[in-house]
């Protein structure tokens, strides 16, 4: 099976079962101000998730784009990705525990053709919370489980959420393929790490709402939502040890062959890292919603994903600037999938080029510093982590460049203090890049509901002010502010911000109704409703309308009249990326 008839035979069998199939979101979380990337298929469907009606109805399927970003230097081995494919389907107040495991087990017995006998799963143990989830256990009873393969575990392996301090979690069951080797020992389950146990998917029935005084006290309504990874269930049918040896890497490595004259199996980590980062940038660069190599968010990360990849193309003796050659091969290879990548390839292209190029010169010169640096040692014999980290931080060299210009000199480096210092960097750089929803649009406040609507308002002035081309790049909302990101390749002049802020004061002045309705995607185009990208709105969507003033399609939520708003106020507007300003204001009486 390949990875077109695995989505394929995913999404057909959810079809089958009254699921609407839902495009995958941007890989750039809209108005979330607490995460850089999409990281799950459930992220988009956070607001559906906490009682929001979905356009599409109460059963879902997709496959979505999806980056993490905690353990970018574990890339390299066999089991980390930084971009993947989650599988997904989602029930909202509709089937619950027992209807989800018994679809869960139909498609991978009867679809996948993985033999009963293969498969071991994990359910809540319970606690002074939440009792023991024995609604789970007779539902993999009823299909024939043995207790030997039904395993109870505490909130650590066995719960999910909630997304912030309070809102919707519950207890989850994930779904283990056993490779049948013998265990490791009397405690060897799903948990171990000893490799037996490989997790494919899992379930998680969000059955309560945690309240701010750390109760758990039930939802009104129960939701199902489920995530299985393309990739890693991918290798596990072709029954290889790793996605980097599936057909979704094979021709990226062979093109890495080809440009460095090595071969894969000599170089296993340098392949790998290559082949999962230029993947990733692509991908980010690509998306509609897509970013620029930057020094802030989400292009910081990028800017890194592509710096760490020359660097191993340098290793492995790849001159000049040989990026595009790889990611034409990715680009190719998923644009059937996923359009965006043939739309935004002159993109891609010409922002890997300029990245990589000018990376090239940074590492000269910060060769030169390290030349420098060894040479100020005068006869002390060890470069201290100080140093080491600053050329790893600010000129990309690993710790390993560093060590071997070190052992030319006859010279130490102390690893144990840089290792520290690293540390502490990643727990950082994990911190900002995967922390969970605790704000913006998520918990739909009163202040981000305003905020929300006032995108739309402002949306509108730029586009009547600057020009009817403009169309959002990005929006980040907090219960404080909101940063919209917008397509233009200048500096506004005082006079154009003041006029854009009177065009939102007047539609809040005017106590506009916003009037949602749900209609086809195809009839809100045909009335004037703009969208912020192609390709991206499911059949039915929902368009808001402030009349006389905006028309878009959007998920919500938002105010209902634009009085409601009280006011508007710019308070910067800035370069964010090439081609792109960055306009971040306030909402309320002033």
């Amino acid at each position: 099976m390949n990875a077109k008839e695995l989505r394929n035979a995913y999404v057909d069998f959810f079809k089958k079962r009254g699921h609407a199939y839902i495009p995958s979101a941007s890989l750039i979380p809209e108005n979330d101000p607490t995460v850089l990337f999409t990281t799950a298929g459930m992220h988009p469907l956070v607001p559906y998730l906490m009682g929001e009606k979905h356009p599409a109805g109460k059963r879902l399927v997709n496959y979505q784009k999806c980056i993490r970003t905690g353990d970018i230097d574990d890339i390299g081995d066999s089991t980390h990705l930084t971009f993947f494919e989650m599988l997904g389907n989602w029930s909202l107040g509709d089937y619950f525990k027992e209807g989800s495991i018994k679809m869960s087990y139909d498609l991978l017995t009867e679809v996948l053709k993985i033999k009963p006998d293969n498969l071991a799963v994990t359910a809540f143990e319970g606690n002074e919370n939440a009792p023991k989830d024995m609604e789970t256990y007779n539902a993999w009873k009823k299909l024939g489980f043995r207790d030997d393969q039904i395993f109870f575990y505490g909130m650590e392996d066995n719960w999910w959420g909630p997304a912030g301090l309070t809102g919707p979690c519950g207890p989850d069951t994930e779904i283990f393929y056993d490779d049948g080797r013998k265990k490791c020992g009397p405690k060897c389950g799903p948990a171990c790490k000893c490799g037996k146990y490989v997790e494919i998917w899992n379930n998680v029935f969000m059955e309560y709402n945690k309240k701010e005084d750390g109760s758990y006290v039930p939802l009104s309504q129960q939701n199902v939502d489920t995530g299985m990874g393309l990739e890693r269930v991918l290798a596990m049918m072709n029954g290889v040890k790793s996605a980097y040896d599936t057909e979704l890497f094979i021709p990226t490595i062979k093109e890495i062959e080809r440009l460095s004259g090595q071969k894969y199996e000599d170089n296993v980590r340098a392949f790998r890292i290559i082949a999962d980062h230029l993947r990733s940038a692509t991908f980010l660069l690509g998306d509609d919603r897509g970013v620029a190599p930057s020094k802030m968010d989400q292009g910081y990360v990028l800017r890194r994903l592509i710096r760490r990849a020359s660097r191993y193309m340098r290793k492995l003796g790849i001159e000049g600037c040989r990026m595009v050659n790889i990611s034409k091969i990715i680009v190719e290879q998923y644009s059937d999938v996923f359009p965006e990548l043939e739309r935004n390839k002159e993109f891609i292209y010409s922002n890997l080029a300029a990245e990589e190029e000018k990376f090239n010169k940074t590492l000269d010169r910060g060769l030169r510093i390290a030349d420098r640096m060894f040479e100020e040692l005068g006869n002390s014999k060890t470069l201290d982590s100080e140093h080491a980290f600053r050329l790893y931080d600010t000129f990309g060299f690993p710790i390993e460049l560093t060590k071997e210009l070190a052992d030319e000199r006859g010279v130490s480096v102390d690893i144990k203090g840089f290792e520290e210092r690293f540390k502490e960097h990643q727990e950082k750089s994990r911190a900002g890049a995967e922390q969970k929803f605790k704000g913006g649009l998520a918990d739909s406040s009163d202040d981000t509901v305003k905020l929300h609507t006032a995108t739309h308002l402002l949306n509108a002035a730029l586009r009547q002010v600057l020009s009817a081309d403009i169309m959002q790049k990005g929006s980040n909302i907090t219960p404080e502010r909101l940063r919209f990101d917008f397509n233009f390749d200048r500096k506004m002049t005082p006079e154009e911000i003041q006029k854009v802020s009177d065009i939102v004061n007047d539609a809040i002045k005017r106590n506009i109704d916003v009037v949602c309705e749900e209609i086809p995607y195809e009839e809100a185009r045909r009335s004037g409703a703009i969208g912020v990208f192609e390709g991206k709105y499911q059949d039915i969507v929902k368009v808001y309308t402030i009349e006389g003033v905006s028309k878009e399609m959007c998920g919500g939520p938002h105010v209902s009249n634009t009085g409601d708003i009280g006011g508007f106020k710019i308070q910067k507007e800035e370069s964010s990326a090439a081609g792109v300003r960055r306009i971040k204001a306030v909402v309320g009486k002033f």
